[in-house]
């Protein structure tokens, strides 16, 4: 199965409160300097010493990762390369919540916050 179809199938399988996702990339290592050149549009991390190639990180709605739609693009354009691997999905974190600094601010920001992380 394609990386991006197998990607897709597993963030659609998450429950929508989900916040952040860890995989693991092996690839073809005939194609490793290929695969790294485009897996830098979703800041892949490289092992080294390891059995697997890369590892992703992915954030849903915020968070310090890249985000779900572009790690998706990322790996189509490794599909679309004829560049073949696995993906794993090593872990799940779900129900972090967003925080800002709202001191100072109207009480209407706060609803409007509180009504869009809500989602």
């Amino acid at each position: 199965m394609p990386l991006a179809e197998t990607f897709q199938e597993i963030v659609d399988s998450l429950p929508s409160d989900w916040t952040d996702l860890e995989f693991d990339l092996r690839i073809d290592e005939a194609r490793y300097i290929d695969a790294a050149t485009l897996l830098v549009t979703c800041n892949a991390q490289p092992y080294s010493m390891h059995d697997w190639h890369f590892r992703l990180l992915v954030a849903h709605r915020f968070g310090h990762a890249a985000s779900a739609p572009t790690t998706h693009g990322t790996l189509k354009l490794l599909d679309d390369a004829g560049i073949h691997g696995e993906l794993k999905l090593r872990e799940v974190r779900e129900g972090r919540v967003e925080t800002i600094q709202d001191w100072g601010r109207p009480e209407s920001f706060r609803q409007e916050f509180r009504r869009l992380r809500a989602q």
